[in-house]
């Protein structure tokens, strides 16, 4: 295993916000970066490495409030999902923009992108070796509502039907 997958509790919400570390190059990335910018500063320093990269899951200011402090404290490029891009409507930040399928290379570790619409249009997993971040698209008990701007619960379906169907038995989910 080239990565390690930290998480970090954190706003009124309980967001779960990861920290992915290649332990080769000793870069990492951080998904959904929100509420608490210098704990995640904290853990970064705590693990010794860089952070390179911010990978949203999708738009929500839950997941998303603490880009800006992060982006002006790190010189890291933004992902994010051609559809969600379009959705958020945002002229604050030109981040790199992926479709399903795509491979976000950091340092030796392979992040694959999955498109899972249905909690917003353009609603994004990361999918590393055995591990799979899934943001609002899957909890431990449910999924991410539907019913709020931009959810679809026929797409959500669509989508956790597939998942089921096309992730390993193996995968173990945060």
């Amino acid at each position: 295993k080239k990565h390690s997958i930290h998480a970090l509790e954190m706003g009124h919400m309980q967001n779960f916000i990861y920290l992915i570390k290649d332990d080769a190059s000793q870069r990492a990335a951080i998904v959904d970066p929100a509420w608490d910018v210098p704990s995640i500063d904290q853990l970064a320093l705590q693990l010794g490495v860089k952070i390179t990269d911010v990978l949203l899951t999708h738009s929500h200011h839950d997941h998303i409030n603490g880009i800006a402090e992060l982006l002006s404290r790190h010189d890291a490029e933004l992902h994010i999902l051609s559809a969600e891009y379009r959705f958020w409507d945002s002229q604050e930040f030109q981040p790199t923009l992926h479709a399903g399928g795509d491979i976000i290379q950091l340092g030796e570790t392979h992040i694959k992108v999955l498109h899972t619409p249905g909690h917003t249009p353009g609603s994004a997993c990361y999918h590393i070796g055995d591990d799979l971040i899934t943001g609002d698209t899957l909890f431990v008990f449910g999924c991410g509502r539907c019913d709020m701007h931009g959810g679809n619960p026929e797409q959500m379906l669509d989508t956790l039907k597939d998942m089921k169907a096309k992730l390993p038995s193996s995968t173990l989910i945060h």
